[in-house]
């Protein structure tokens, strides 16, 4: 199963921003749009894609994960084959949509679910595990999506990304994916429970319903973090090249930066899920979200390829960190019957959230000609997080 959740999380590339940013300007030029024009495609597209998460979150609680994945990944055909056949701006904006539902939203949200119903005393080792493998899609994927467009179009290239999901994936999670450990005689950590002495077995809880998780601080404060990280990560990802161009530096200096991105998340996402064993969410989330708005000053005065691998490495490191904390405190603070419910709405806004990034910074940029005003807005957007992270805590311990 903890290889079921990382295969999902990178075949989620088709509909990530680092994934469809390698086309855009194809895409664009073929279908005779502005940059406006293509920038409001996405925008509208990701927020329409939020909208249906809560309920792919209530069908999983329902009907379970394997169901869900199955019918998610014949969405993400479908959303593939629709961007290939796209022919006009409203068509561009339905695929764009489709896969920003299944991408960013259903198939990261349903990889993110799958193992807290499996582990708890390493939830946050598997965790970090976990998420390599979009680290590596992150690192991988744009490189073989120049590959693919220069071999073949734009269009073949979506085809044949859609296509090869689809057909390894379907029926190998048809016949491996079981929805719990129950299923097939097994339990949560093959029955081994947490022992007295383990830093999390005193605020073990019973599940949460999704209206009891919202009354608690910690869920405001992580999901907003969690928000926090779309909209500027998203931002910077998807003006990264311009904002590099306009310091004089080149895509060359874009491809090193993002390496070293996807190296150090990487690194500190697998560090973060397994500190999160053992040390309390709030110290991880407070340093992840430090980092973000530091990486947003680096920025601003990046003038070197020096410094540009900088930015790469505190970013990478500020997310790992962030995530590799908050991944396993869903199922650790809220219990796992409803994570469904209560991961979808956290999802449905992250996506929401993530469109507004990329039209903050580029009409900074339009209207300001500069993305620096964005990028001081990021800086400073954080900190609030960063001191209300101390309210990140159990729902037992909340009055302790």
């Amino acid at each position: 199963m903890l290889g079921v959740a990382m295969v999902t999380a990178f075949a989620s590339s088709p509909g990530q921003t680092f994934g469809i940013s390698v086309y855009n300007e194809p895409i664009r030029t073929s279908l005779g749009l502005s940059h406006s024009q293509l920038a409001m495609a996405y925008m509208l597209g990701t927020i329409l894609g939020a909208m249906p998460l809560t309920y792919v979150g209530m069908f999983m609680d329902r009907h379970g994960l394997r169901r869900t994945l199955l019918v998610i990944l014949t969405v993400l055909l479908t959303a593939c084959v629709t961007l290939a056949m796209a022919g006009n701006w409203f068509a561009l904006l339905l695929a764009f949509a489709m896969l920003r539902l299944v991408g960013p939203g259903a198939m990261a949200f349903l990889s993110g679910n799958t193992l807290p119903f499996w582990f708890e005393r390493r939830l946050g080792l598997v965790e970090g595990i976990r998420t390599l493998s979009i680290a590596s899609a992150m690192a991988i994927m744009p490189r073989v999506n120049s590959w693919l467009i220069d071999a073949c179009g734009w269009r073949t290239a979506y085809l044949i990304q859609g296509g090869v999901i689809f057909g390894v994936l379907f029926p190998a999670f048809f016949l491996i994916v079981r929805n719990r450990p129950e299923d097939i005689g097994q339990q949560i950590d093959n029955g081994k429970g947490l022992p007295d002495s383990h830093p999390h077995a005193r605020r073990i809880v019973s599940d949460l319903t999704l209206s009891e998780a919202v009354r608690t601080p910690a869920f405001w404060v992580v999901s907003s973090g969690v928000g926090m990280f779309s909209m500027i990560l998203t931002a910077i990802v998807f003006h990264f090249i311009p904002i590099l161009q306009d310091r004089g530096l080149t895509v060359d200096d874009y491809e090193l930066t993002m390496s070293f991105f996807a190296i150090f998340w990487a690194t500190f996402q697998f560090s973060g899920g397994t500190l999160s064993d053992f040390l309390p969410a709030r110290w991880l989330c407070a340093a992840g979200l430090g980092g973000l708005a530091l990486s947003s000053v680096l920025l601003i005065n990046v003038n070197s390829t020096a410094m540009c691998v900088a930015v790469g490495i505190l970013l990478g490191a500020s997310q790992g960190t962030f995530f590799g904390s908050t991944h396993p405190l869903w199922a650790r603070y809220f219990g796992r019957r409803h994570l469904g419910r209560i991961r979808g709405v956290v999802t449905t806004g992250t996506v929401a959230s993530s469109s507004l990034g990329p039209f903050i910074a580029g009409g900074a940029r339009d209207l300001l000609g500069s993305f620096d005003p964005a990028l001081w807005l990021f800086a400073v957007l954080p900190i609030p997080l960063v001191i209300a992270a101390n309210w990140v805590k159990p729902p037992a311990d909340r009055n302790g």
